[in-house]
């Protein structure tokens, strides 16, 4: 990309919740140099964005424009050398905005959780994407950067340990966290889509279902999502439950795909999976049993009452509202940990730590955003040279790393046997 454009970074949906966040961050960790610009439908909202940011904020450009506005977006797009958007659900609102991108050689990051609008970017944009070299990295927050880098850094690892390839992997969540409007609203837009077209359904529930290449991925047997067990049937070593993980059917599909796209090279016997720790307590075996059961109920109980109109007035009546979330000290007490076992085909074993403050879908999110763009900004000569519909680990794999290890995050990689 010619270093001629206006902008290094363009923050578009900076009048949201998460919007606001990621713009108090880069607001700290952007470099003096960085020619950054807030954008939205609004030009009110934006100026009292920027207002609210502060004298260093003063020369941050505004940038007008709405993400049904094709003409818009596409001249948002050539302007900047990045475009990170938090506008959601990206089902309903997001294709325009990469299309404008791939088509401009933009580089772009979002928060995505929602693998059907990943199909439908790949299906759509990813060849034009790679033609013009524009990086279009999904699920740049809490969703998925811990899985994909914990798994990435795994292999990076057994590599250099000349430990062979990863087998059995499995990453065991501990967090404390909100839920926000936005989160709720992009599950229900994946819903609603079911409920028009049911065929869509199976883009959740097949574990390969944004692979680069179907016939290429791991033939492993059935790989569920639905999780109630010891946690030592993980690691001998582990006491404890452990339960559904809520984002594991979005993580695992990332993960598969960063395999795919960097040549398969986790290896022809990776298995992947995502659970919940649920305690050591005596209670610990009903709260395992608790979460899972009610992450199926839930589901169950959102997919009937998002086919009729009835049903999606009863949740706008009980869910939270988007543009909502955790107040400043619920966000500021939060903190996530995620340990990954892995077991390579040598016998070796590893544990990987992913672990960082903040509530995980927010204050921390809006830390792997911001430096997500950073990342893809200002180091591309330490990224691989991949282009097209991306993930973390594939587009920027080690400098990102790197760039959160800085930003205070626990990232490493430690052999166990």
């Amino acid at each position: 990309m010619a270093d001629n454009r206006e902008f290094d970074l363009i923050l578009f949906g900076a009048t949201g919740f998460v919007g606001k966040l990621t713009a108090e961050y880069l607001l700290t960790a952007a470099p003096e140099s960085a020619r950054i610009a807030l954008a939205g439908r609004s030009l009110d909202k934006l100026t009292k964005v920027r207002t609210e940011l502060g004298p260093a904020a003063a020369d941050w450009g505004l940038v007008v424009a709405d993400s049904t506005d094709e003409a818009a977006l596409a001249a948002l797009a050539a302007r900047t050398k990045v475009v990170v958007t938090t506008v959601g659900p990206y089902l309903r609102y997001g294709l325009p905005l990469v299309g404008a991108c791939a088509k401009a050689g933009t580089h772009y990051a979002d928060l995505t959780g929602e693998p059907l609008f990943i199909r439908d970017a790949i299906d759509r944009y990813h060849d034009q994407a790679v033609a013009t070299g524009a990086k279009i990295v999904n699920s740049a927050g809490y969703d998925s950067i811990p899985s994909d880098l914990s798994v990435y850094q795994l292999y990076k690892r057994s590599l250099a340990d000349n430990t062979g390839e990863l087998e059995d992997t499995t990453l065991i969540a501990s967090l404390k966290g909100g839920v926000s409007g936005g989160t709720v609203d992009s599950a229900r837009a994946m819903m609603e889509a079911i409920a028009a077209d049911p065929k869509k359904g199976s883009v959740l529930s097949h574990p390969y279902s944004l692979s680069p290449d179907k016939s290429m991925d791991p033939d492993v047997g059935r790989q569920s999502d639905q999780t109630l067990s010891r946690a030592s049937a993980i690691d001998p070593s582990l006491d404890g439950w452990v339960s559904t993980f809520v984002m594991a059917a979005h993580n695992t599909k990332i993960v598969r795909r960063t395999n795919g796209l960097l040549g398969w090279v986790y290896g022809k016997n990776f298995r992947y999976r995502e659970v919940m720790s649920a305690g050591k307590s005596p209670a610990a075996p009903l709260v395992a049993a608790g979460i899972a059961g009610g992450i199926v109920a839930a589901l169950a109980t959102g997919a009937v009452l998002s086919r009729v109109p009835a049903g999606r007035k009863v949740l706008d009546r009980v869910l939270p509202k988007p543009g909502t979330g955790p107040s400043e000290k619920s966000r500021d007490s939060g903190w996530f940990a995620m340990k990954t076992y892995t077991r390579t085909s040598s016998g070796a074993k590893y544990v990987a730590t992913f672990s960082g403050q903040g509530d995980p879908g927010y204050k921390a999110t809006a830390v792997l955003l911001g430096q997500s763009g950073l990342c893809l900004a200002f180091d591309t000569d330490q990224q691989p040279e991949l282009a097209g519909i991306l993930t973390p680990g594939a587009a920027m794999g080690d400098a990102l790393t790197e760039r959160l290890r800085a930003a205070g995050m626990t990232i490493e990689v430690a052999r166990v046997r």
